[in-house]
């Protein structure tokens, strides 16, 4: 038996081959204080985000796509599989992705999680790759592809020739930092404080990488920081958009930064085929407007991007000979 895990700081995507994607919760884990027990993980434990009794906290042990508490993502994982369907008395063989940058250290950590969670033998492809297989992109080809993966704690770029990463970059702006700049600059114009769930719930409904010539509008609920009573306003889109300038000016400077150490035959590649973007923030209306604008490169969004990795990791289980050097380490 074999499963592929997008392990993402937000979300965590588990992809069976043959039978797609059959897992597709938060990265969240809500633990009692009193006994250090595990309540709940994955969509009970995010139901009781900014909800809880001092008894219980609610963790998310990935940080930045890196693991912050190893016990609490073994439990996670472990419960992402006893999860999958036909699993109960097998143990799996597992492929998780990595972000490109990780560390030995990082890798050890996630390949212990995946031992202690009951895996047979655990596999890491870091995830621009992943990212890129799932994108249908053909890496293996001499041709320079550039895929731009924004997550919910980093946003990772790569450039891809013949199966393997050239030049990459990664920075920690992902689709939380969005959200915190909007609660930040909620609170600094209007006086409201409101939560990174609404704030997540703004940006899917009204966000835009570009301002718009028709605006769009969300009334939202919060806690005037004046009065300390419920108050209702009402945002627009292009107020939103001006609050996740900074974070977005960011994401575009790691491609020059990537472009300028890049070989010049994968550049002209590069322009020709323009850069790919996976990932939850490709969702994000207009990010593609905004990069072609700003690097002059096309760029243009995945298929199903917020899949892509979990994909990649069935594509590669399936073409493990194919994709070997790919493939980190076996245990």
């Amino acid at each position: 038996m074999k499963l592929g895990i997008d392990l993402g700081t937000t979300n965590t995507v588990v992809f069976a081959p043959k039978r797609g994607i059959i897992i597709n919760e938060p990265s969240v884990v809500a633990i009692s204080v009193l006994d250090n027990k595990i309540i709940a993980v994955g969509n009970a434990a995010k139901e009781m985000v900014g909800r809880t009794p001092e008894s219980i906290i609610v963790s998310k042990p990935l940080v930045d796509g890196a693991i912050a508490d190893h016990r609490i993502t073994s439990a996670m994982i472990k419960y992402f599989i006893k999860k999958s369907p036909g699993i109960s008395f097998v143990k799996p063989e597992i492929l998780i992705s990595v972000p490109a940058g990780i560390t030995s250290t990082e890798k050890r950590a996630v390949i212990e999680a995946g031992l202690n969670a009951g895996a047979k033998a655990v596999y890491l492809v870091k995830e621009p790759v992943l990212a890129a297989i799932g994108a249908k992109i053909s890496i293996n080809s001499p041709l320079g592809n550039m895929i731009l993966n924004i997550g919910g704690g980093t946003t990772e770029l790569a450039v891809i020739s013949l199966g393997g990463i050239v030049s990459c970059s990664s920075v920690r702006v992902g689709g939380n930092k969005l959200d915190r700049a909007i609660v930040e600059y909620i609170k600094k114009k209007y006086g409201l404080a409101i939560g990174e769930r609404t704030a997540e719930l703004i940006k899917i409904s009204i966000g835009s990488a570009t301002k718009q010539a028709n605006e769009e509008k969300i009334s939202i609920k919060g806690r005037d920081l004046a009065s300390g009573y419920p108050k209702t306003i009402e945002v627009t889109s292009n107020e939103i958009t001006e609050a996740i300038n900074e974070q977005l000016r960011e994401i575009v400077q790691i491609i020059k930064s990537v472009l300028e150490v890049t070989p010049p035959e994968l550049c002209a590649d590069i322009m020709d085929r323009g850069i790919v973007i996976s990932g939850g923030g490709a969702m994000l209306k207009n990010i593609d407007t905004l990069i072609t604008r700003v690097t002059g490169v096309p760029a243009s969004i995945a298929e199903d991007p917020l899949f892509c990795v979990a994909r990649g990791t069935g594509i590669v289980l399936d073409n493990l000979d194919t994709y070997k050097k790919n493939v980190m380490v076996k245990r």
